[in-house]
């Protein structure tokens, strides 16, 4: 069972300087709509042969555009020994709604 964080404490996260990992696995084009800062960009179809540069021992949040792929990326992580893998709930969609309605929704 993959965890599942709101936008709002992934925003707590960010605002108390916390390390941790924000991996967005959405496709670059994805990204120039609209990203959060402070982000690892890792393309989902990427993430078979990526993950080892993700340290499995960070805390590590994973955002798509409404939650499905990054679930399915946090259940692959999850797989490789990453104790610490969380969903964001609804994805950028959910941020942009929730916390920032300037983010460009698609």
């Amino acid at each position: 069972m993959i965890p599942q964080v709101q936008p709002q404490e992934v925003s707590a996260r960010i605002a108390s300087g916390e390390a941790w990992t924000l991996l967005d696995v959405r496709e670059a084009w994805e990204l120039a709509i609209c990203a959060l800062p402070d982000t690892l960009h890792i393309p989902m179809g990427e993430i078979p042969a990526r993950w080892t540069e993700l340290d499995a021992a960070a805390p590590t949040v994973v955002i798509c555009r409404s939650g499905q792929r990054s679930q399915q990326v946090a259940r692959f992580l999850q797989a490789q020994g990453f104790a610490r893998v969380e969903n964001l709930a609804g994805g950028i969609l959910a941020w942009a709604r929730e916390l920032d309605p300037t983010l460009t929704a698609y």
